[in-house]
């Protein structure tokens, strides 16, 4: 008996083995194909460029190409539902920002889950949003803005949901008589301060940095703790008093539901590998980005950090889901 015992655990062994075999052998191998990197939001803007930087050095290292997609549309949500109905083989994957964690806060409905419709891999970079005035503006710093806007009302711009929120909690700490002003986009946003349209508008490093080297804008005020050092001048809300006026447009990338630990685990290993290279980390400070690599538990929890943080800046705000 204890013979036969034995033998009967060998052959289930042998056949979990065998089952397990196929799998186990295409994580070896991944990828052993193009890898899809799906950014949902038009080219040319801050995460396109951020991807495709990002993709080149993963297409070297795995010596197959990473393409980079666009499917703009719905602040990110078209091109993310696409993602959340791939399969979670690891060759169709996405990167966002900081709207992603938002829009289930400022919309009625989404057609997936924003919390289990995607695997989180890693929090790539952030890049604090920014408060922008036309360089004109008499409005040189940033206490300069919010002492006149404790007096009078003075709009703010904004292009999508992070940046709405963020003007929302700036009026909310500094008890201001800002006017939110919606945009299509970043960039008539700048068009608008420029031309003396409106005051002041958030938006991401990126959006300003070509405008304020042309010498049009000024970044007055940076949503982080520390300055940066692109923008020397600018303050941080802290430093004008105005606690707890943080506001990351970070770089989250995801599979769909599902994927792998091993392939998880693969891509925040040649992430890392990919951004020790001097020459990206310097492309990715020029555009304002810090890498992180946050691990992707932390990035988890972040995620629903996020969501909590502007979902009660929405209520405090009466701002409705539409």
């Amino acid at each position: 008996m204890p013979m036969i015992r034995t033998l009967r655990a060998l052959a289930m062994g042998l056949a979990l083995a065998m089952a397990m075999a196929p799998w186990g052998h295409a994580l070896a191998k991944w990828p052993d194909k193009p890898v899809t990197l799906i950014v949902p939001y038009a080219p040319g803007g801050g995460t396109d460029i951020v991807s495709r930087l990002v993709a080149q050095k993963l297409s070297e290292r795995w010596g197959q190409p990473v393409v980079v997609e666009n499917r703009p549309g719905a602040n990110g949500v078209i091109g993310s539902s696409h993602v959340a109905k791939s399969a979670p083989d690891g060759y169709t994957l996405l990167m966002v920002v900081g709207s992603h964690a938002i829009n289930p806060v400022l919309m009625k409905s989404l057609p997936y889950d924003t919390t289990r419709g995607f695997t989180p891999i890693t929090r790539l970079a952030i890049s604090p949003m920014v408060l922008v005035v036309a360089n004109a503006s008499p409005y040189k710093t940033l206490n300069d803005l919010v002492e006149a806007a404790r007096k009078e009302p003075l709009g703010v711009g904004y292009s999508e949901g992070q940046t709405r929120l963020t003007g929302e909690l700036l009026r909310q700490v500094g008890k201001l008589k800002t006017t939110p002003v919606p945009y299509k986009g970043g960039a008539q946003i700048m068009v608008d301060i420029i031309g003396g349209h409106v005051a002041s508008g958030f938006t991401s490093v990126l959006t300003a940095l070509p405008h304020v080297n042309a010498g049009n804008l000024r970044v007055i005020g940076v949503a982080a703790d520390e300055r940066m050092a692109i923008f020397p001048n600018a303050m941080t809300f802290r430093e004008a008093g105005l606690q707890g006026v943080e506001s990351l447009n970070w770089y989250g990338l995801f599979g769909p539901a599902g994927l792998s630990t091993a392939v998880v685990e693969q891509i925040h290993r040649d992430l890392r590998t990919v951004t020790a290279d001097p020459a990206l980390a310097r492309q990715l400070q020029d555009q304002g980005a810090t890498v992180v690599l946050t691990p992707p538990d932390a990035f988890r929890a972040f995620l629903n950090g996020e969501t909590q943080k502007w979902t009660q800046v929405a209520q405090r705000g009466g701002i409705q889901p539409e």
